[in-house]
């Protein structure tokens, strides 16, 4: 028999959902089996799936070190502050990072390097604010993505509490609003909202336009003209709804592409910024977040916004449209 006491971290969670992640490896069967033969008991008592284990507790799994050795979730961390430059803000409940354009936010079997989400575990491991083998049912982990190509802010809860929370701000959208900075084809001289359904393709691993009839979800960005260099436009936009490639296809179906998307956009405009200015990079970068008023744990972000600079090589691109605008 396995002993576990629940942590702070990994407090509120179903029974069902913290047996998981201590028995990462073992199949549901043997876990549903466990719950069937009552061999999975809370302070001495059983109790069922959907039991929310509370920091503390004591949880029994009647299961072999055999066993335990095999199901036990394995770790290849290596503890570094490679992120440190990265961060943009941190306290005990969350890090805000400025991703770099390239860097997966969450691996994926074509991404042989390190994501981000490795990254910052092994970041807190450096620090000796983490420690995956005491927290068995729980890792700090991104309350929402952005593309590989995207550069820009994503924020990271550091304990249990606090990612849940961020969780229900990015869902709800209430609380909680996201800019970003991008680069488009053609000329936008005022603001404007593209508001159209949008649904993913899985066999062209696309998102396209479609009718809410068809699966689709609802989807609204808002974007508003910074600067204008004639043929291109820098726009601020607002995502008022979050889906996947949303500002690339939402951009696209307007006729504005992003500059560089390499999936959404004219590539014979790409081929040009790219041969002109030697740029060849997706133009989109999540520069802004800003909150509400907030209730514990995360009430220190109350009314304050955050932002991430252009990378360099952003930057370099629009002083050269500029430049090139002032001799026309």
């Amino acid at each position: 028999m396995q002993k576990y006491i629940v942590n702070d971290n990994e407090s509120g969670q179903t029974l069902e959902k913290y047996v998981k992640k201590v028995l990462k490896n073992a199949p549901l069967s043997f876990i549903y089996k466990l719950f069937r033969k009552k061999d999975i008991k809370v302070n001495g008592h059983w109790e069922k799936e959907k039991y929310i284990v509370n920091s503390g507790e004591e949880v029994s799994i009647y299961v072999s070190d055999e066993q335990l050795e095999e199901f036990k979730k394995k770790y290849d961390f290596t503890p570094n502050n490679t992120i440190e430059s990265w961060i943009l803000y941190e306290d005990n409940n969350v890090l805000f990072i400025n991703k770099p354009r390239g860097v997966l936010v969450q691996k994926d079997e074509n991404y042989n390097e390190k994501p981000l989400d490795q990254l910052v575990i092994e970041y807190l491991m450096y620090k000796g604010e983490y420690d995956p083998q005491n927290d068995l049912a729980f890792k700090p982990g991104p309350a929402h993505r952005i593309d590989r190509n995207t550069s820009g802010i994503v924020i990271f809860g550091k304990n249990h509490d606090a990612l849940a929370y961020l969780f229900e701000l990015f869902q709800k959208h209430e609380l909680i609003g996201k800019h970003y900075i991008c680069l488009v084809c053609g000329d936008i001289s005022k603001e404007g909202t593209v508001d159209v359904p949008l649904r993913k393709n899985f066999d062209t691993k696309k998102v396209v336009v479609a009718p809410l009839s068809s699966g689709a979800k609802t989807a609204k960005t808002v974007y508003h003209p910074i600067e204008r260099f004639g043929d291109f436009t820098l726009l601020d936009i607002t995502l008022i709804t979050g889906r996947t490639h949303q500002i690339r296809v939402h951009m696209s179906y307007i006729r504005h592409h992003v500059v560089g998307d390499g999936k959404y956009g004219d590539f014979k405009i790409n081929n040009m910024i790219e041969k002109e200015y030697g740029f060849k990079n997706q133009f989109l970068h999540a520069s802004e977040v800003h909150f509400g008023q907030l209730d514990k744990p995360l009430e220190n972000l109350s009314k304050k916004s955050f932002k991430a600079p252009l990378p360099e090589e952003y930057s370099l691109l629009l002083d050269k449209l500029r430049e090139r605008k002032k001799d026309e």
